[in-house]
């Protein structure tokens, strides 16, 4: 089940977040992602509009869709490669006609998803947070 983010969901979600980011970012110190949960938690989050995806009796993913652009999609590494990252994005695209979202260019996996969800890549250039090139991609109705 899809549905939106309540105030009690905030530190699964975070949770989900930190270990989906550390295994797909290996290239990226844990350090970084750990000195970001407390942003996640009381900034990023709470400022986006956020589904999560509710499997049993958790949360196993989420997503943040924030003016115009897609800050987070992270699923629970335990439950990746079931359809739900596909699920939580189709759920944003019956909602909003266009998205962008960056991606970082070594995290492969991310990157051919997202191509295969319709989105196309518009340009290449260095996060100004961890130095590694990342890749603005864009999808429309």
């Amino acid at each position: 089940m899809i549905r939106k983010l309540c105030a009690e969901d905030i530190n699964e979600v975070v949770s989900i977040w930190y270990s989906a980011s550390v295994k797909a970012h290996d290239f990226i110190a844990e350090e970084f992602w750990h000195s970001q949960k407390e942003p996640m938690r009381d900034v990023y989050i709470p400022n986006s509009e956020t589904w999560v995806y509710y499997l049993e009796d958790r949360i196993s993913g989420f997503i943040s869709y924030y003016q115009g652009f897609i800050p987070a999609l992270f699923v629970s590494p335990s439950d990746q490669s079931n359809g739900i990252g596909t699920e939580l994005l189709t759920t944003l695209k019956q909602h909003y006609n266009q998205l962008s979202l960056t991606v970082y260019a070594e995290n492969t996996q991310a990157h051919s998803f997202y191509i295969r969800q319709g989105f196309i890549e518009l340009e290449r250039k260095l996060c100004e947070h961890t130095g590694h090139e990342e890749i603005l991609m864009s999808w429309a109705l």
